[in-house]
């Protein structure tokens, strides 16, 4: 049921630079220079948003040198789809049921 999803991960998902981000990073793993020239972030903007993300289990890092990059975590997403899909499911059998609370 999707009163079971992570708030921190619907809260980290709901900012359109992070979702951005998510979505640069569902392509391939990138370094915070490649994300800074793909979104027009500020380096310290873009590393407190990686923050939130890597916090909400979204993405994990990977050291390279002087260099961190960082890949998706799709069993994070995943998750939230299987919450989301349950809550649609619901939506379905309600509506093929008329169900409907009556007015007082």
């Amino acid at each position: 049921m999707l009163m079971s999803v992570d708030t921190d991960l619907m809260r980290a998902l709901g900012d359109p630079l992070r979702l951005r981000i998510v979505t640069l990073l569902a392509h391939e793993t990138l370094c915070t220079t490649h994300l800074v020239a793909e979104t027009g972030a500020r380096q310290t903007n873009l590393s407190n948003h990686l923050r939130v993300l890597r916090e909400a289990g979204v993405v994990e890092t990977e050291p390279c040198g002087r260099f961190t990059y960082y890949r998706l975590r799709p069993e994070a997403l995943a998750g939230l789809a299987e919450g989301f899909g349950e809550l649609a499911e619901l939506a379905r059998a309600t509506r093929a049921d008329d169900r409907k609370r009556a007015c007082p």
